[in-house]
Parts: C-alpha cells; structure tokens; sequence
C-alpha cells in the first residue's frame, strides 16, 4: 500500500476504543479494591453525549461538559463494558450519575502524572490524520484533527 493512500482499517476508531478501555480498567480495579495510595482522578465527560445520565441541576449548571474529581469521598462505583456510575456530592446533596466510555473528554491521575485527553470524533467527510505526541512523563496525547 502506497504511502497517503486510504487505510481500509479504522485504525483512529481502535485507538480511540483502547484508550477509553484503560479508562474503564482502571475505575474497574478501583470499583475491586479502592483507590491505592494518593492515587486519584480528575474525568471529563460531555454531559449532552448519549447515555449520560446526570441530575437536572447538574446539567443546567454544566450544559456541555463536567469534570468530576474521584478522591476521597464517592460512593457507589460501578463499571461495566459501556461505562461507569458513581455517587458524588455537590453542595452537600448525594447525586449518582452514569458517563459511558463514549462520553469521556480526559482522564488524569495527577498523584503519578497520567493524563489521556478524548478528541471529538471527525465528522466523516473529514479524513483524519493522527498524531500521536509524548510530553513529559506518561502523557501521551493522540490527536485525530482533520488533516491540514
């Protein structure tokens, strides 16, 4: 296969699969046995995306996009293959909210440095090219923006 010519794998859709999928992996082992150390986690999700589940008051306050921080205080964790829910207090009242995999914008532990960052999906007309970046320490950011 000649170089730029069209893959017929959809290589950015797997990549894009395998880093929600650590996400998952890594709420699932903390759903098991607890967050470890000083381990905690900063997740962004859009709150318009399909299949989130969010209280009325929390959407109109955050009408695009949340991050919610996993630390010390959540309740009810649970993750499956689609995504996860969790309990988390805002303003003092319990609320449970449901984020599938599909919704997540980032994901950080910054007791270790860890950050994965979701780029928007290309609308397909647009051909993706991707580009994956390491900064310093475990980031590493894979952008499929449209080709310049």
């Amino acid at each position: 296969m000649e170089q730029g010519a069209p893959s017929l794998i959809p290589y950015e859709a797997i990549v894009r699969e395998s880093l929600r999928h650590v996400v998952r992996d890594v709420l699932a082992r903390v759903e098991a046995e607890g967050l470890p150390g000083e381990h905690h986690f900063y997740i962004g999700f859009r709150t318009d995306a399909d299949g989130v589940a969010i209280p009325p008051h929390l959407k109109a306050q955050y009408p695009d996009e949340m991050t919610i921080v996993l630390q010390h205080q959540f309740q009810h964790l649970e993750v499956d293959e689609r995504g996860f829910s969790v309990s988390l207090s805002f303003g003092g009242v319990l609320s449970h909210l449901r984020v599938p995999l599909t919704a997540l914008t980032s994901f950080m532990d910054p007791a270790v440095g860890f950050a994965l960052r979701f780029e928007s999906v290309a609308p397909p007309e647009e051909k993706p090219e991707p580009r994956v970046e390491r900064t310093e320490g475990t980031v590493v950011k894979v952008d499929f923006s449209k080709k310049r």
